[in-house]
């Protein structure tokens, strides 16, 4: 297929390849990379878009992964599944729930692919319990040279440890092994605090909590928590009436609506965000895990998050505070602060140390460069690691500092595909 126009979720980077291909099987991805290499054209595998960066875009072959969306294989007792590409993680938490599994932790946005999800490096917020890449215990690949590569721990080690969080960049993943568990329900507890005693407060909620996050509201000092632990139940899941109008009306409707006014109208927005702060309201619920984990996001907006050791984070939010009363910035939506544990994934943000991500946002359509680059000069200052689906300016020469296995994963990088068959601008950036 030609002249087709692929754009992110959010419109911050389009692409018009020179052909499309929705491949149905492994051996479909093969085919369309050797016709690709035929006629010299790089390769890029899409998600669901939403990456902020132009990670996924390419001007050659765009594969799509939408009939790739099997669910191969389920070990209870290996504590594996196995699943396509292009499954959405929220079809695959139905289906492991089908089976009494789950992921033992996930992100708040559930409508990724599979593969797109974890070559990103999407994460939730958790103490012991990692991102998805870390959950992550085999994947089959197509190399550069149409071979079909299963890898893991034990098998390609160095491939597994590059590719987990890949960006594409090894390989276009067609299969991913997962580590699961059984079933488990959440017991959420949500409630306002104040920034002040939340940064005071943070070795404690941390420690006490298995899932433990915050936003706080730029132009106040106030924050709504969230502690999300594992509970032996019973359910007791949110009333319909009230999970319409607290995530579905309140949440997504008039968000919506507030933000147009403040992308209209930037000098209401301290004075919303303080009238936002105090409606908020504690609640609290058990659920299975999968919905606790995930919510409904329909608000459009620009983000970049950058993942920095957790020692700094009180630091960062002090200074992102003094940074926003201090240059004017008109901040209407949320700061999100989540936690993860150290992991052994070398191009995760959270590889060999405790991390904390500090996401910041923008609405769709208001001004976000001047913000952004005031607050990623704080998160580098500190040896940050640029989320790398969202947006930031990072190069090479900076993410050789802050990757201490970057190296390393270049160098396989340089062995399964020399002549860049699955590099784009971004990779070319990022990577060199």
């Amino acid at each position: 297929m030609t002249d087709v126009l692929w754009n992110t979720w959010a419109d911050t980077y389009q692409a018009r390849p020179r052909r499309t291909a929705a491949p149905g099987s492994t051996r479909d991805v093969v085919s369309a990379v050797a016709s690709a290499a035929d006629d010299d054209l790089r390769v890029r595998m899409v998600g669901s878009g939403h990456s902020f960066t132009d990670v996924a875009v390419t001007d050659g072959l765009l594969l799509s992964p939408t009939s790739l969306t099997g669910l191969r294989a389920v070990d209870p007792d290996a504590g594996t599944a196995t699943v396509e590409a292009g499954l959405p993680l929220c079809d695959f938490n139905d289906a492991l729930a089908e089976h009494g599994l789950a992921l033992a932790n996930m992100g708040d946005i559930a409508v990724q692919t599979m593969a797109g999800a974890v070559q990103t490096g999407t994460h939730g917020t958790g103490r012991d319990a990692g991102g998805l890449a870390s959950q992550v215990v085999g994947l089959e690949l197509v190399l550069a040279d149409g071979s079909v590569v299963e890898c893991s721990a034990e098998q390609e080690p160095d491939l597994f440890h590059s590719a987990r969080v890949g960006l594409g960049a090894f390989g276009v993943v067609t299969a991913l092994t997962m580590a699961v568990r059984p079933a488990f329900l959440l017991h959420a507890r949500e409630e306002p605090m104040p920034l002040d005693e939340v940064l005071e407060r943070l070795p404690e909620l941390r420690a006490d909590n298995d899932h433990f996050e915050f936003f706080w509201f730029p132009h106040t000092g106030s924050t709504n928590t969230k502690r999300n632990n594992i509970s032996k139940g019973p359910a007791r899941p949110l009333a319909p009436w009230r999970a319409w109008l607290d995530d579905d009306f309140l949440s997504n409707t008039v968000f919506d609506r507030v933000n147009r006014l403040c992308r209209r109208f930037p000098g209401a927005v301290p004075a919303v965000n303080q009238v936002s702060a105090r409606a908020l309201s504690a609640r609290e619920y058990t659920d299975a895990s999968h919905r606790v984990f995930a919510s409904v996001r329909d608000v459009r907006f620009v983000e970049m998050e950058y993942a920095i050791p957790a020692e700094h984070v009180a630091d960062v939010l002090r200074e992102a505070r003094s940074i926003v009363d201090r240059r004017g910035h008109r901040v209407s939506f949320p700061v999100e602060v989540r936690f993860a544990p150290a992991d052994d994934v070398w191009l995760s943000t959270a590889y060999g140390r405790d991390t904390a991500y500090v996401a910041v946002h923008m609405y769709q359509g208001t001004p976000y460069d001047a913000y952004f680059a005031d607050l990623e000069a704080v998160f580098t200052s500190v040896g940050g690691r640029p989320h790398w689906g969202k947006m930031h300016t990072r190069d090479r020469d900076y993410l050789e500092g802050v990757y201490p296995r970057l190296g390393d994963a270049l160098a396989v990088r340089e062995r399964v595909d020399p002549d860049r068959r699955f590099g784009n601008a971004y990779l070319d950036r990022v990577f060199g």
